[in-house]
């Protein structure tokens, strides 16, 4: 095998491709990525048996073949190089040269035949979204996925619907509950549940100049085509929860704030809160204000902040870092807040329509 490419080109490539490259395996072929080098192309093939990118880039390729090399080890060699052109050449027995400029690297590259096929996704369901909204819609649901192992496994994932013309993402880990969704052009009805570390892998492959993300979903796999990379998953085995039920559907009180200022007066009275403590901010709720404590080892803070309730006066607890999580991910300069006392779950909505819904349980107060 040899061939010739642009460097720039080739590392770009392989750093997008190393972030799903398997690290302490005991197969040590899925450390590298699989080179493959044909008439006016290399494919290069990164994969850990549950998340797989595929890409071909434009090369002078002199003698086909293949071969994996070690993929960090590639990436440092390629970064610290500085001429334009690399040329990579391997033999029969494995040796691989990597030559740019004056510099020569002799390494030991990994047989392709030992390189797991990476499966291809049928297109049984497919759709196409906006690249800017996949990523909004992701970064608005995906912190309230779970992220602890003990977790059902259904639970780390993000459940994705098609229904009458919008895709719903939807996020719950017992404590807190994401939905978002937005209009896209596609009339299939159908659901899914994707694992949060694939879409995070996903997001990292959309740019500003990404246009439309071309998406088939199969039975067990998904398959996302992005600016010439192929990104596929396993999907998630098994029905997602029935969080509807989770829902309150009334509230005895509501009040509507302005986002951005609710997110820096919970940020001030949260200081004194590490992340050795799992102390509630408590948040008494009045006709002219809210007053929020906290009180922790360190000290003691309180800030009231002015707002209108829409019902009786409450006390309740709240934990800081989901209560931020979720005015961080919401864009509306005001929202509503609906509360059915202090022991049910916290509803946040749009003021003017509905494309998301977050929930947050309280906390006990002693």
């Amino acid at each position: 095998m040899k061939f010739i490419v642009e460097r720039a080109k080739l590392l770009e490539t392989v750093l997008k491709l190393q972030s799903v490259v398997g690290s302490k395996t005991s197969m040590p072929v899925l450390e590298g990525i699989l080179i493959s080098a044909e008439q006016g192309k290399i494919t290069l093939i990164a994969y850990n048996l549950e998340m797989g990118i595929k890409k071909e880039i434009y090369a002078k390729c002199e003698e086909p073949g293949d071969i994996v090399i070690p993929a960090k080890l590639l990436a440092d060699i390629l970064r610290k190089m500085s001429d334009m052109q690399v040329e990579i050449s391997a033999d029969s027995k494995l040796n691989c040269n990597i030559k740019c400029g004056e510099a020569t690297f002799d390494i030991m590259g990994m047989a392709a035949t030992d390189f797991p096929e990476i499966p291809s996704v049928s297109s049984d369901n497919s759709f196409k979204v906006d690249g800017k909204v996949f990523a909004s819609l992701k970064k608005g649901t995906a912190f309230a996925a779970a992220q602890n192992e003990g977790a059902k496994p259904i639970l780390t994932g993000i459940n994705i619907s098609l229904n009458d013309g919008f895709i719903q993402f939807v996020a719950i880990d017992g404590y807190r509950l994401a939905i978002k969704k937005e209009k896209i052009e596609n009339q299939n009805n159908f659901e899914f549940t994707v694992t949060g570390k694939a879409l995070n892998e996903v997001v990292k492959l959309i740019d500003d100049e990404s246009e439309d993300i071309e998406i088939n979903v199969s039975n067990r796999l998904i398959g996302f085509n992005i600016n010439g990379y192929t990104f596929i998953s396993r999907l998630l085995e098994g029905d997602f929860v029935n969080y509807q039920k989770t829902i309150p559907t009334e509230n005895k009180q509501k009040v509507v704030v302005n986002t951005r200022d609710l997110i820096n007066t919970i940020e001030r009275v949260s200081l004194l809160i590490s992340e050795s403590f799992t102390t509630p901010i408590r948040c008494y709720f009045n006709e002219l204000n809210v007053v929020f404590t906290c009180a922790t080892s360190v000290g003691r803070a309180t800030e009231t902040f002015n707002l209108k309730l829409e019902g009786e006066n409450f006390e309740i607890g709240l934990n800081s870092h989901y209560l931020l999580d979720v005015l961080k991910a919401i864009e509306d300069e005001q929202i509503q807040i609906l509360f059915n006392g202090p022991n049910a779950g916290v509803l946040f909505l749009p003021v003017d329509d509905d494309n998301f819904k977050y929930m947050i349980m309280p906390m006990r107060l002693k």
